[in-house]
């Protein structure tokens, strides 16, 4: 929880979660973009997201990903030519 890996692996998945609640609340009911009382859209993303960063947070106690079975990919460092 303490690298810069974890919380950008953390933001994305935050970002991510808070997409595919506003998402499925568009599409669900077969609403139209008019139709969608926005405040309660934003409300629920909103929640969805907090839940997804408090979720990274708890289970940071595993590997260096956000989540119990991930872990974060460094790239390999690269040599210079000679």
């Amino acid at each position: 929880m303490t690298t810069i890996a974890f919380w950008r692996a953390t933001f994305e998945r935050t970002l991510r979660t808070f997409a595919q609640a506003e998402l499925a609340l568009l599409s669900g009911d077969g609403l139209g973009i008019l139709d969608v009382d926005w405040g309660q859209a934003l409300s629920v993303g909103g929640l969805a997201a907090v839940l997804a960063l408090l979720t990274a947070v708890a289970t940071s106690r595993g590997p260096e990903g956000p989540g119990l079975t991930e872990t974060v990919v460094r790239p390999a460092p690269r040599s210079l030519p000679l």
